[in-house]
């Protein structure tokens, strides 16, 4: 027998793969897993907890807490559920799920002592209860029924939303459900920890409030948990229950930011990183690690989670003193500024030499942020704390002899933990910089690793392809140079002429000629315009000396204008009128750099475009904004990684980074980059391969029409439309013709894409996509939108107004269904008329059953046509004949004189329940009474009146006296669970 793949299907794998970890599971038979806990625990539909599991945990859990005065505690711990802000609700109730719950309790005697009450026991993890159930149901303003739900100790830690690609779903969708949930129903939410969208191929996770972007994956997994199948290993290594106390208990920031809190869970590399250190300093056995995550991954908070865990954790050191340790004052800023918006208590600040000394000699268990210069005069020999854990930030510049000395002679004693993008290699003599020999035990190289590749495939950072311009033709008069060298060294014998010049004509002096200064302002200026420009992204040049880029800056802003236009370096009194020109001081580069980082939109001003930088924010800058660098200085190994880490942040819309070498830097990267084969492949790319990718992915794209015409013809248009209609040619073309545009975009222009014929295809597919939007009536997601040059390319090359005849805009009405007949492409009709069906019914499923099962039969439909077992014309009388009994309910409503929620309530009960009910005289009676009760006495005259308890009471009172009191169907109540859910539900959709 064979299955159509569903969400049903995803969710019923996911249930099974929890149970393999631990939870109590209730689904895996394809029915309703919550209903079980719901009868077991007598739980109401608009409660988000399981209260009377609940009671019993903390029962057993807390000796102070008995069978008397447990309804008194759970009373007090519902108002902490109550609560305007979501994300402050979350941050009060998560220390109540950590720190416990103060609760007043009477003693023999008559005292009373306040005590702390455990909700959940983090050291005897056997103790709690964790279930797994599927489609928990909340009815409050609105209904909302995510997919699978995690519960510890009757409390909603994890809501999981599901997609089946099968069904051209993924895991976006998830989200913006979650997001939605998380805004109709925020109570369920307050107690949460995260939640997790996922779909047949992919998992993200994000934490409770958290934007789209914020969504991420978990592809690792500790050995135990390690599987062949993506989803299946993050479900088992993120979701074991020892993972997600563990998580919830030791892993959460919250962070003020201007525009609203934010809750912070780790990346999956931060997660493991910090328990390798812990584990490490538990063991004590070694004294130093290395952590070499690329550039991106977030090193800074993988150190404030180590902190807060050593300093928080008696199981791993007693009383600790940790250290962070920065070698510049910008970074000692940032760590500060981040440190005094995060929920991380046991901090200071060293202000001085002396302070420093002062901390280390008291040693107190906290946090110092410090820079190493502040080691410089710090006597030896003077710790306080025997145990002291040191974490230094950009390790890779920490092997100074005379401070690193200095910092071994202050902390002779202590764990000390260095963290890099860019490790370096640099010799093996004893004298030479070495990270790994500096950091690492002998045997190890590295205690975790985070890779480019790994950051690449995560979508933590982007690839960054290069293009080499350092040969450039030079006209040299040799006579003319020989004559006046020789005037100019007439004193020097041949031999000291010729050692004068290998040692004074450098790459730093060709890169201050004017002429070839003039060829690469020229090819900048260009390359700005053509590649960068269109799509908002900006730049950076990078230069060898003051001069060089005084001498960039004067051509670029005679090309482009003072507003486009910042050179940043500093410069002294002493300095030629060349180089103090672009003099700029500590606050003057703070507001430059601001703005560059921001959008014309976002500043409400110009904002610089290009910035010529010498000695500056090749380290610890990060602008997603900056997409290409010019490079005109000659950089190596961890300068070059730290550089090129500059152009891979992502943003939206942004599918690369890009050096444009005007050094030859990248002519032979494995001279240039001392690092293994892997760093060496994903650091920096052959701009040659992202054209191959780009040709690649059209093949792919155009394969999916083989055997249609690909001319300018309505019925070639007609048969390429018809045939990305139905799964799984759909979900193909979207996902694929997306991505195509990404590259297209960072390749063109090209003259390549003319010779070889790309051009002429990419418009034939562009025009496609346009009738493909056109068919599916109404815009894709933003991310599929258009990018600034597919636009231009269809603007010049397509008539859209064509296209638009061809395919109209359906909408739904009696009247359009006449005028969809005068298409005669079935799978087309069938596209529109489905999409047109749901986008009417979908804000109406709770406003009346038929509305709810006239839904059912269209996904039913689709599901069907998609999966080959009826045909497009089938396809299309089916949906027409759902479509027009939508109309009709409307229509009967009318006719026979009843509002919305009177003829919703009726036909519930001729239509759900006829067995229950005398006649359909007695449904329309009840009806009328039950709305005509609803409007007298409940208040619906102030906002929130939905979602209050004492509707929510009311409606059930008024439910009691209808049809118990006065039609004696109790019955109705006590047989069907969801008979209140829905009445209550029809009472206040209707009257929003």
């Amino acid at each position: 027998m064979v299955s159509i793949p569903s969400e049903q299907g995803v969710e019923r794998s996911l249930l099974s793969w929890l149970d393999g970890v631990g939870w109590e599971t209730h689904g895996q038979d394809g029915d309703r897993g919550a209903n079980v806990l719901n009868d077991a625990y007598d739980r109401q539909s608009h409660e988000v907890v399981y209260w009377d599991l609940l009671a019993e945990q903390v029962i057993a859990l807390n000796e102070d807490v008995t069978n008397e005065n447990v309804e008194k505690f759970v009373s007090s711990l519902k108002r902490d559920l109550d609560t305007e802000n979501l994300m402050d609700g979350n941050q009060a109730f998560h220390q109540l799920l950590t720190k416990g719950k103060t609760f007043s309790v009477q003693r023999d005697d008559g005292s009373t002592e306040t005590v702390y009450v455990d909700l959940i026991d983090y050291d005897e993890p056997e103790k709690n209860r964790f279930h797994a159930v599927n489609q928990f149901s909340v009815s409050r303003e609105t209904t909302i029924r995510p997919d699978v739900s995690l519960f510890v100790n009757g409390i909603p830690l994890v809501t999981m939303e599901l997609k089946s690609q099968a069904q051209d779903n993924d895991w976006h969708d998830a989200v913006r459900d979650l997001r939605n949930y998380e805004e109709d129903v925020s109570r369920l939410f307050v107690p949460g920890l995260f939640n997790i969208a996922a779909d047949t191929f992919e998992l993200r996770y994000g934490a409770v409030g958290a934007p789209k972007e914020f969504y991420e994956p978990w592809n690792d997994a500790l050995e135990e948990f390690e599987d062949s199948n993506d989803v299946r290993q993050a479900i088992k290594a993120l979701c074991n229950p020892m993972s997600i106390l563990d998580l919830l208990k030791n892993f959460v920031f919250y962070e003020r930011r201007a525009g609203g809190d934010a809750k912070i869970v780790p990346r999956y590399m931060q997660y493991y990183a910090v328990n390798a250190i812990l584990d490490r300093v538990r063991e004590d056995v070694h004294k130093r690690g290395l952590v070499w995550h690329t550039q991106g991954s977030g090193k800074s908070f993988t150190m404030l989670y180590a902190a807060e865990n050593l300093l928080s954790r008696p199981t791993v050191a007693r009383n600790p003193q940790v250290f962070i340790i920065v070698d510049t004052d910008k970074l000692n800023s940032q760590m500060r500024d981040q440190l005094a918006n995060l929920t991380l208590e046991q901090w200071t600040e060293a202000e001085s030499i002396a302070h420093l000394e002062e901390l280390i000699e008291q040693g107190q268990s906290e946090l110092v942020l410090t820079t190493i210069q502040k080691f410089e005069d710090v006597d030896p020999d003077e710790q306080g704390n025997d145990e002291v854990i040191v974490m230094s930030d950009e390790a890779h510049r920490f092997m100074e002899a005379d401070l690193g000395s200095r910092l071994d002679a202050a902390l002779p004693d202590c764990y000390h933990f260095g963290f890099t993008g860019t490790p370096v290699r640099e010799g093996e003599r004893h004298e030479d910089r070495n990270t790994f020999r500096e950091f690492s035990p002998e045997g190890e190289d590295y205690l975790h690793r985070y890779s480019v590749k790994q950051g690449i495939e995560d979508g933590l950072i982007l690839p960054v392809y290069f293009t080499l311009r350092h040969e450039m033709e030079w006209e040299i008069d040799e006579a003319g140079l020989d004559e006046e060298f020789e005037q100019e060294f007439r004193g020097l014998s041949t031999d000291e002429k010729r050692e004068f010049i290998q040692k004074n004509v450098t790459a730093r002096t060709l890169a201050e000629i004017e002429p070839r200064v003039d060829r690469a302002v020229e090819e900048i200026d260009r390359h700005y315009d053509e590649h960068v420009s269109p799509n908002g992204w900006k730049g950076m040049v990078v230069t060898p000396s003051r001069r060089s880029a005084a001498m960039y800056g004067e051509r670029l802003i005679d090309r482009r204008g003072e507003d486009e236009v910042e050179v940043l370096y500093t410069a002294t009194n002493d300095d030629p009128d060349l180089i103090q020109q672009f003099h700029t001081d500590s606050e003057e580069r703070d507001s430059i750099i601001k703005a560059f980082k921001q959008t014309d939109e976002e500043a409400e001003e110009i904002t610089p475009k290009l910035l010529v930088v010498h000695n500056m924010l090749l380290t610890g800058f990060d602008a997603p904004i900056l997409k290409t660098m010019y490079l005109d200085r000659n950089l190596k190994n961890h300068n070059l990684m730290q550089a090129i880490a500059r152009t891979n942040r992502p943003a939206e819309g942004k599918e690369n980074g890009e050096i444009v070498d005007f050094q030859g830097v990248f002519e032979n990267i494995d001279d240039a980059l001392d690092y293994d084969a892997e760093t060496k492949a994903y650091a920096a790319r052959d701009k040659d391969e992202l054209y191959d990718d780009l040709k690649d992915q059209l093949e792919t794209v155009m394969g999916i029409f083989e055997s249609i015409p690909k001319d300018d013809t309505q019925e070639a248009a007609y048969e390429a439309v018809e045939r990305i209609s139905t799964h799984p040619e759909r979900r193909e073309f979207k996902q694929g013709f997306r991505r195509l545009q990404n590259l297209y975009e960072a390749v063109a222009p090209d003259k390549r894409l003319i010779n070889e014929g790309i051009e002429r295809d990419y418009k034939w597919l562009s025009r496609i996509h346009v009738a493909f939007k056109r068919t599916t009536g109404g815009e894709d997601d933003p991310e599929d939108d258009m990018r600034e040059k597919t636009r231009e390319i269809i603007n010049e090359n397509v008539e859209i107004t064509d296209i638009k005849d061809d395919f109209p805009t359906y909408k739904l009405g009696e009247e359009y269904l006449e005028d969809v007949e005068g298409l005669d492409n079935p799978g087309v009709k069938a596209s529109q008329i489905a999409h047109a069906t749901r986008e009417h019914l979908h804000p109406r499923e709770n406003q009346n059953p038929r509305y709810k099962r006239l839904s059912e039969r269209v996904t039913d439909i689709v599901e069907r046509w998609q999966g080959d077992e009826i045909s497009d014309p089938d396809a299309v009388e089916a949906l027409k004949s759902v479509e027009e009994e939508v109309l009709n309910v409307e229509k009967e409503a009318e006719e026979q004189g009843m509002d919305d929620a009177e003829f919703a309530i009726y036909t519930h009960l001729t239509e759900q329940t006829p067995e229950a009910i005398e006649s359909e005289e007695q449904a329309e009676e009840v009806a009328e009474a039950i709305v005509t009760q609803f409007r007298e006495r409940v208040d619906r005259g102030y906002h929130g009146w939905k979602t209050n308890q004492q509707t929510i009471a009311e409606i059930e009172r008024i439910l009691l006296d209808v049809l118990v009191k006065e039609n004696e169907l109790g019955h109705l109540i006590r047989d069907d669970d969801g008979f209140v859910d829905s009445i209550r539900n029809y009472l206040i959709e209707n009257h929003g």
